[in-house]
């Protein structure tokens, strides 16, 4: 039986696999982590698989239709998201009208809206709920032996136009069993093809745990997708798959650790640092997480003696009354401790803003600009909140009456950039986003920074080529803005 997995055609380089899918301005496109995951289980277990990336590798719609016309699939999981939901419909409908293939679709908007998701058309047969690396297997082999889709747990589906839910699916435990994500990259993917504006060139991204403790309110993933409890791989199968990147991926710069939050489990995390230094990977190619800004001095120095090049926070806000708000459990001065901290370990920090939180006005914007020039990371985001259906944060922004509309397409700017449909008292949609622009150019334009920015490249080669491909992408949107 084959199988077609599709990250679908949308704006070029649309990275729908981040947790904020939009067409990025630094160029970040994601590898689709948990389509790859899928694809591998699939190979397993002996199906005959294709995976595309279709905004990776840049196939318009017509292409990636001629693609499952010659493939011929009996099933296509198609990976989508809200903002790129009504275009994904499209082109998994079109492809269900010429292959008469079972159409799935995957990712964290169907999981959130199952049934509103089946019912944009009827052609849609399934959506998967949530983690879908085994209800996709089952799916298929259900597909296969014909046998009664009620079976399997974690689907919505459609049955002589009636649509049924299924059980909900426990989240796989042992994530030691899954295959490296990164095998089934070698296979698939073209490492070329991705980019992250903060890390070095090439560069892979895998995950050594799923789901996340913390309550953040705004937060996708763990609300409707891995869940609050993060799950671990044993640090040891984690040292294996970076000992397969170092000998098959001999290009690679760097590799992303893209769970939530590793420094969620200390313990475990010094473990993996302990194991990169002591088989010599420390030496052999970099890295870089995501982290908390409770991290501590020790912990940060023997993740760079591990090879660890940069660590990404969520600051958010300079405000301690909007982290109260939105339940970010952390405060300021532990985000400035973080930062000194970073620089004596001689840690990077791609630091993370956000404006639109409840309780914002101009002037709390005003002091979340100033502290992110404070903390003075190497490279920093400022989005405005941006509420996706199952979170917190979107049932506040319905309550509230703060959302402008339902109509999923306008999460984007025409451009395919990142947008807020969210008014607050004081501010509009508009507003919002300028005031990310506004923050954007104060950061970046500063001559300290520019400054900084000349030396870190005469110092580094390394550096200086991923600063002038962060920065050509950039540039435009500091001087126009992404509202404009």
């Amino acid at each position: 039986m084959k199988v077609l997995l599709l990250n679908p055609p949308f704006f070029e380089r649309f990275s729908r696999s981040s947790r904020s899918p939009a067409t990025t301005k630094g160029g970040t496109i994601y590898y689709p982590i948990m389509l790859s995951y899928a694809t591998g289980v699939l190979e397993k277990n002996g199906f005959e698989v294709k995976l595309i990336d279709a905004p990776a590798r840049g196939y318009s719609r017509n292409e990636v239709i001629e693609i499952a016309k010659e493939f011929s699939p009996e099933m296509v999981v198609i990976d989508t998201s809200t903002p790129s939901i009504v275009n994904d419909v499209a082109v998994g409908c079109e492809i269900k009208s010429l292959t008469s293939s079972f159409i799935v679709f995957v990712g964290t908007h169907p999981s959130a809206l199952p049934e509103t998701t089946l019912r944009m058309d009827e052609r849609i047969d399934a959506v998967a709920v949530g983690e879908y690396d085994y209800t996709i297997l089952e799916l298929a082999k259900a597909l296969k032996t014909k046998k009664d889709l009620k079976t399997v747990n974690g689907i919505v589906f459609r049955k002589y136009k009636k649509i049924i839910s299924n059980p909900s699916r426990h989240f796989i435990e042992n994530l030691d069993e899954l295959p490296f994500v990164s095998e089934v990259y070698k296979k698939h993917l073209n490492p070329k093809d991705y980019f992250f504006a903060s890390a070095e060139y090439p560069m892979i991204m895998i995950m050594t745990g799923r789901g996340c403790p913390f309550r953040c309110f705004f937060c996708n993933y763990p609300q409707v997708f891995y869940g609050r409890k993060y799950r671990l791989r044993n640090p040891e199968n984690v040292l294996a798959e970076f000992e397969y990147i170092v000998k098959n991926f001999p290009e690679v710069k760097e590799i992303g650790i893209e769970d939530d939050t590793f420094s969620a489990d200390l313990e475990r995390a010094k473990k993996i640092c302990r194991l990169l230094i002591e088989h010599g990977i420390n030496k052999k190619i970099k890295w870089w997480a995501n982290t908390r800004v409770n991290l501590d001095l020790e912990t940060m120095k023997l993740m760079k003696e591990a090879g660890c090049r940069l660590i990404i926070p969520g600051y958010e806000s300079g405000v301690q009354q909007i982290l109260n708000n939105i339940h970010k459990g952390i405060t300021v001065e532990q985000s400035l401790e973080f930062a000194k901290n970073a620089k004596k370990a001689g840690l990077l920090v791609h630091g993370c803003f956000m404006f639109g939180l409840p309780g914002e006005t101009k002037e709390t914007i005003r002091q979340t600009i100033d502290f992110a020039k404070k903390l003075n990371p190497d490279t920093a985001q400022f989005f405005p909140l941006i509420v996706y259906p199952g979170t917190e944060a979107y049932e506040w922004a319905k309550k509230n009456n703060f959302l402008t509309t339902e109509d999923f397409s306008k999460w984007l700017t025409k451009e395919g950039l990142h947008n807020t449909v969210i008014k607050l008292p004081g501010f509009t949609s508009e507003e919002l986003v300028r005031y990310c622009d506004q923050a954007r150019r104060e950061f970046y334009l500063r001559p300290s920074y520019l400054l900084y920015k000349v030396k870190q490249s005469l110092l580094h080669p390394s550096e200086a080529r991923r600063n002038i491909r962060s920065f050509r992408n950039l540039f435009k949107y500091l001087l126009r803005g992404s509202a404009e």
